[in-house]
């Protein structure tokens, strides 16, 4: 059953099942759903996915793994914009990262999945860092520790340290359902160092891979301002904002730290017609 949920499950997931994360078999078999639920990447499944994590939680208070998927998966709509309510969102998220890590704080996929939670829909991005810098020292193989790192390295501003994370990631699972978040921060990377062409080699392979991952068609079309190819950045960006319609210039300053990171991804956005 587990082979069946997608081609490279990562091995803490296995390493999980051999611990015996929850005595119950019911509420174990709706976590390994919610999980299959979350990697089909549609809006359907990762209500699925969220419906199933409650349904284990339900069983199993003290499920760790379930809180953990529960809060990946309204991290998940961020990104795919796909939330209806986003501060009751952000609100239960929070509540479900925070007992997870309460139940189990050496179990690295919890602490990489709640610890990128925390960093990125909350913006507590040290203290959110922390946790996934402990899942890496549990598991340095673990490759959504690794994705959630170069997450955070970018969102401080540290190019270089966010490249290496990504880079570990890719040469880890090379096959990862979730390569596109990787070679999306790739792209952020070579965006921010002012390497544009390379920004949107990396960027169109995440939206080959994922072309419903709005972050991978953003940072395109940032590329592709900033590299004098304007018309197709405006016409990336009008499919955006239909898509996300509070998609603004000015939450760009919530969301990074440097100062020339913000000024830069501000002036690509006024390029390509993203609204102040």
């Amino acid at each position: 059953m587990i082979g069946a949920i997608f081609p490279q499950l990562e091995r803490a997931e296995i390493e999980r099942a051999k611990r015996k994360p929850t005595e119950s078999l019911q509420a174990y078999d709706y976590y390994l759903r919610a999980l299959s639920s979350f990697y089909q990447f549609t809006r359907e499944q990762n209500i699925e996915a969220l419906r199933l994590s409650q349904a284990a939680n339900v069983i199993d208070p003290e499920f760790a793994a379930a809180y953990a998927i529960g809060a990946y998966s309204y991290l998940q709509r961020k990104f795919f914009g796909w939330r209806s309510d986003a501060a009751q969102e952000c609100v239960e998220a929070r509540r479900l990262a925070k007992r997870a890590i309460e139940l189990d704080k050496d179990d690295p996929t919890v602490l990489a999945r709640a610890g990128q939670v925390i960093s990125e829909l909350m913006g507590e991005v040290e203290d959110g860092a922390a946790l996934v810098s402990r899942a890496i020292n549990l598991d340095p193989n673990l490759v959504i520790a690794r994705y959630s790192r170069g997450g955070e390295h970018l969102l401080l501003g540290d190019v270089d340290a966010a490249l290496k994370q990504f880079h570990v990631a890719v040469r880890l699972s090379p096959l990862d359902p979730l390569l596109f978040f990787a070679q999306t921060g790739i792209a952020y990377a070579h965006f921010m160092a002012g390497r544009y062409d390379d920004g949107s080699s990396w960027a169109r392979s995440a939206v080959l891979q994922r072309p419903n991952y709005l972050n991978a068609q953003f940072i395109l079309a940032a590329c592709l301002a900033m590299s004098g190819r304007v018309e197709e950045a405006r016409l990336i960006c009008a499919r955006l904002v239909q898509l996300k319609p509070a998609l603004r210039i000015s939450r760009m300053k919530t969301k990074f730290r440097r100062a020339e990171d913000i000024e830069r991804l501000s002036q690509a956005c006024r390029m390509a017609g993203i609204p102040e």
